[in-house]
């Protein structure tokens, strides 16, 4: 089949407000009829279900954890991007699409990212409406700070809480849908099956985590907003329950699966620690806007350092490589993530790493401190106060704006931030990839919808700072609520749907299937052993540089141990109770088959762009080498059993609003 991506003609700034008014409505008195199942409750499925509730449908939602609240989108510390120009410093909606499609590397669709940079705007309006409590400067504006891969201040923010205010505001909305009984909340509920009838999403087949119970559910239309699926890596910022399975359910009933191979490595992480580390923590990039990134200039420093000798404020300013600095002038500190996390990979590479392992770089304050405390001592009229008096007004600036992460820092570290520069090291975060949607955001399963990081997004190969919450809510609150709606306009006579039906009996026989067989596998090793070695693979082959050699391996290194795990595994307890241990198995038996696809991708791709860097494709200077001519598509894989024969769909991509260049941030 063909991708129909359905993008609206017209010039760029009219498609969506075209497309909006052509499309068709479910009349208010209908929508009472008509039952969506909203699969995940994070921004995007939370901003969904709370609007369609508004709008008259009855929505079931369904999360795995105990309360929507504990979303991972909880965990976004920086901040959300929204064109109002609030700092007057030249932003407008068409800026923000153009450093949207340039950031991602010009692998991303010029209707969705202006439909994103167009609607942005009324995101901070609605989550103002709601109370979520961004931070204001002096005259009561809303404040902004800057990001990554732009040149004016456009990210909105809550200290370094920003993901959980907003999902507050969400959860709120929800709340007030479910008390007046339009949205029933399934929690710690987990979706194993869709259903699909007649070539539609027809529903779910839910897995009760606390009875164990195996539950049917139907509705019109299914939404995805499941969110990413870094833990394929083990180690990442994700949260240890975040995983690709209702993404990989779907993907198995005809949904294709786009881009696999592009990931977001995150730049400002706390190094890892050792081998018995669950999960790695994310330091905001809201930091870069204040703290210097820098290595020792001379080996023997680094080695000093390594070693204990030395303490890194022994550093005079002559002996730091400033190198974000030196090798991108123009924007420094703040260029895109996967630029700054290659340039730390590289210099640690080259032997000046400062911790033990030799993988870290320092994030220091310092200077941001002292500038803060002398503007701080002028503005407070003191004569010629001290350096320490200095030092400590500026640590005052600096804890109103960060103070949270530094205290999260400190207490993982045991090291105070404010005296002594951080150590960060790039670590795996946000999938640019998912399941491949349409301009509705619509799969390719008739009625059934993905929103937010579980579809393949509006970032093309590299996701800007500050642009995730951006789109999970775009997606929530003002565009899967209308498209929706074209799709459905034809089921106001369906009438309910009945869980009897023998395709539901199939789905769930299918669930059963895989729970029984890995209950009843008397293998010797858990669940863990195999997932950690699956990290191990995936990181050392598939992570920040790629090369065909290391890919080629990972292939048939990931399919054995694929094999291996059914043979081995052992799941203690039973099916009909909590177990946490099955549940695990499940998500990681999806990870053993996304891991392989995820390879394939990378290795088809012979080119380097955004988050997929090939080692064999890279200019002089070491910086990204894409090969527009043959690759400026998205690749969209179709399930056909085994990930090594999934068939590539290709969506070319066309940029007639963008002058298509190479990135530089120099």
């Amino acid at each position: 089949m063909s991708l129909e991506s359905i993008l609206p003609k017209g010039p760029l700034a009219d498609k969506w407000t075209k497309h909006k008014n052509e499309i068709n409505l479910v009349n208010p008195a209908n929508k009472r009829n008509i039952d969506v199942i909203v699969v995940g409750t994070g921004l995007a499925g939370g901003s969904a279900a709370a609007t369609l509730a508004e709008l008259g449908y009855n929505v079931k939602t369904f999360c795995y954890q105990d309360s929507p609240r504990r979303a991972h989108s909880i965990a976004a510390q920086g901040g959300i991007n929204a064109a109002k120009n609030y700092q007057g410093d030249g932003d407008s909606t068409y800026r923000l699409f153009y450093d949207t499609i340039k950031g991602g590397d010009y692998r991303s669709r010029e209707e969705n990212v202006y439909r994103l940079a167009e609607v942005s705007a009324n995101i901070i309006d609605q989550c103002v409406a709601q109370g979520v409590p961004f931070a204001r400067e002096y005259g009561g504006l809303l404040d902004n700070r800057s990001f990554g891969g732009v040149l004016v201040s456009r990210t909105f923010y809550a200290k370094g809480q920003t993901g959980q205010q907003l999902l507050l505001g969400a959860y709120s909305a929800m709340n007030r849908q479910i008390n007046r009984g339009k949205i029933k909340s399934y929690n710690r509920h987990e979706m194993l099956d869709l259903v699909v009838v007649d070539g539609k999403a027809r529903g779910i087949i839910a897995r009760d985590l606390i009875s164990g119970e195996i539950e049917r559910h139907s509705a019109h239309a299914v939404v995805i907003a499941t969110g990413g699926y870094g833990n394929v890596f083990f180690l990442s910022t994700n949260a240890m329950g975040s995983n690709v399975t209702a993404a990989w359910k779907i993907h198995k009933r005809g949904a294709h699966f786009a881009n696999p191979c592009y990931t977001q490595i995150h730049p400002t992480c706390i190094p890892v620690s050792g081998d018995h580390q669950s999960k790695l923590t994310l330091m905001s990039e809201s930091l870069r806007n204040d703290g210097r990134i820098w290595v020792p200039k001379k080996m023997e420093d680094a080695v000093a350092i390594r070693e204990g000798k030395k303490k890194p404020t022994d550093l005079s300013e002559e002996e730091r490589d400033y190198y974000l600095e030196r090798r991108y002038p123009s924007f420094g500190n703040l260029v895109p993530r996967d630029v700054a996390s290659r340039a730390a990979k590289e210099r640690c590479d080259a032997g000046f790493g400062v911790n033990k392992t030799g993988e870290a770089v320092y994030l220091d304050f310092s200077s941001a401190i002292m500038r803060y405390g002398k503007e701080q001592a002028a503005i407070q009229h003191i004569e010629n106060p001290s350096q320490d008096a200095i030092r400590e007004l500026g640590e005052k600036v600096i804890e109103n704006k960060y103070g949270n992460l530094f205290q999260m820092y400190e207490k993982i570290v045991d090291e105070n931030p404010y005296k002594t520069p951080m150590m960060i090291y790039p670590a795996v975060h946000y999938t640019m990839g998912g399941i491949w949607v349409d301009y509705n955001l619509q799969t390719t399963i008739p009625g059934c919808y993905a929103a937010g990081e579980a579809n393949f997004s509006d970032h093309g190969a590299n996701r800007l700072g500050a642009s995730a919450l951006m789109q999970g809510l775009a997606d929530g609150y003002f565009v899967l609520p209308y498209t929706i709606g074209d799709y459905l306009a034809n089921d106001i006579r369906t009438g309910a749907i009945s869980t009897d039906l023998p395709e539901f009996e199939a789905a769930e026989k299918n669930v059963r299937g895989q729970l029984e067989k890995l209950i009843n596998n008397n293998g010797t090793k858990s669940v863990d052993h195999f997932h950690k070695r699956l990290g191990k693979i995936m990181w050392n082959k598939v992570g920040m540089a790629r090369n065909e050699k290391g890919l080629t391996e990972a292939i048939s290194e990931i399919k054995t141990l694929r094999e291996e795990f059914y043979k081995e595994v052992r799941v203690p307890g039973e099916m009909n109770e909590m177990n946490p241990e099955l549940e695990k198995a499940m998500r990681v038996a999806d990870f053993l088959e996304l891991g392989e696809l995820f390879a394939k991708d990378a290795l088809h791709r012979n080119e380097s762009c955004g988050g997929h860097f090939r080692e064999e494709y890279q200019t002089e200077e070491g910086e990204a080498l894409r090969d527009d001519e043959n690759f400026m598509y998205v690749a969209a894989w179709e399930y056909k059993g085994e990930p090594s024969d999934a068939v590539l769909h290709k969506e070319h991509l066309e940029y007639e609003n963008i002058e298509v260049k190479t990135r530089s941030y120099k």
